[in-house]
């Protein structure tokens, strides 16, 4: 190494921010192991480089004892005051042993692991930045595909688009453009992970963020979203100003706004919705664009029970059941939904009906108490005669036992 190294060292400290001295250590650990490699030494070493010159020395160190028994790292006491009179047990002595052309091996050491520290830096550098970008929208142009994989570069490094966050049906070609949504951000000996999505809810909360200034503005606020991506989504939207219309917002002029965000979607279709704290009213526009006739909440089964008009059935459960379970994924309600004419057609006197099973219930509980008490009657009445014809027998045998003895008198 040279005066020149050791520059380029302060240059890369000014643009990489890796610190001078973290770089001199880094090297001097990695000269140790490339010392004891190609000279075969066992010895303890210490490596210095001189952050001026650039001089590399390499020195063996060993500890003053009384007996030596290990060559590569102990020094009798005679052996340490022939070299300097004031080494005394248990000293280090330190014995320069740099090679003659140890400073080709050193440059060379010294070169990569610079390299390396520069790579860990910049992988460091992007891992910071796209951590803070977690669950945030990014842009990146497709670069490969790798099996079902596609790979996204990013400019500095590259983000990983895997099947199941593929939408179904839309097709990718290498050069595009598109929007992602950015899932997790983790560390990997190659450097950072970058996992994106295009089916996450949350491109398409994003989007529309990008697309409607009163959300930014925090005028409109995105509440819940469902979505089956490249098929269908809904989005429950409120409002903090009672005179912004948060579905007319997202919608925007001649439905510009929300075509954007289709447009980016694979055509996917969208239902906004408003949000209701009342759980009987966002269910019911969570429906939409079906009609709804009433709602029914079962709080203890966390059901809603809708009521439809018969020709509104089909378009209120959807394709498939898809608009009836994406209103239960938006409103977290089980939703069950039932025409009118099935509601109708039940009993009108059901609350009779019922008061009348009560009364025979309560009938035949009051039978059952009558038996029991005339069944007792029964046993007791059974219980006395017997104990009045015991009663007569035991009479009858006095009365024969009194006839005998008057009979052994008379003879």
């Amino acid at each position: 190494m040279n005066v020149e190294f050791i520059q380029a060292l302060d240059d890369i400290e000014k643009d990489k921010g890796i610190s001078k001295d973290v770089l001199l250590e880094a090297i001097e650990t990695a000269l140790v192991s490339a010392y004891k490699k190609d000279f075969g030494s066992k010895d303890n070493v210490r490596i210095e480089i001189s952050a001026e010159a650039g001089e590399v020395k390499v020195y063996s160190r060993k500890e003053v004892v009384e007996e030596v028994e290990n060559k590569n790292s102990e020094i009798s006491l005679t052996e340490a005051e022939n070299i300097d009179s004031k080494y005394d047990i248990g000293d280090i002595v330190e014995i320069e042993v740099t090679p003659a052309n140890f400073g080709r091996i050193a440059a060379q050491t010294a070169k990569q692991v610079v390299m390396q520290r520069i790579r860990e830096a910049e992988r460091d550098v992007i891992f910071d930045q796209y951590k803070e970008k977690e669950d945030d929208l990014i842009t990146g142009t497709i670069q490969r595909f790798h099996n079902d994989n596609i790979l996204i570069d990013m400019g500095k490094t590259e983000a990983l688009l895997p099947p199941s966050e593929q939408i179904a049906g839309e097709r990718y070609e290498i050069g595009e453009r598109i929007k992602l949504y950015v899932v997790e951000v983790s560390t990997t000996n190659k450097g950072p992970r970058i996992l994106v999505s295009r089916t996450h809810p949350g491109l398409l909360k994003r989007l529309f963020e990008i697309e409607v200034p009163e959300i930014f503005q925090g005028l409109v606020e995105i509440k819940a979203v469902a979505r089956e991506a490249g098929q269908r989504s809904k989005m429950a939207v409120s409002s903090s100003d009672s005179q912004v219309d948060p579905v007319g917002a997202c919608v925007g002029p001649k439905g510009m706004r929300v075509q954007a965000v289709v447009d980016q979607l694979n055509n996917e279709k969208i239902d906004i919705v408003k949000w209701d704290d009342n759980p009987e009213v966002f269910v019911a526009n969570a429906l939409n664009p079906a009609e709804v006739v009433s709602v029914n909440i079962n709080k203890s089964d966390k059901i809603a029970e809708v009521v439809v008009p018969d020709f509104q059935l089909s378009l209120a459960i959807g394709k498939e059941g898809q608009n009836a379970r994406l209103a239960a994924k938006l409103t977290g309600w089980k939703v069950d939904i039932k025409k009118e004419s099935e509601i109708e057609a039940e009993p009108e006197n059901i609350e009779e009906i019922e008061q009348s099973a009560a009364e025979l219930a309560e009938s035949l509980d009051e039978f059952e108490e009558t038996e029991k008490d005339t069944e007792l009657d029964k046993t007791e009445t059974v219980t006395e005669k017997t104990a009045e014809e015991a009663e007569s027998d035991n009479q009858v045998d006095i009365q024969a036992e009194e006839d005998a003895e008057e009979l052994e008198k008379l003879d």
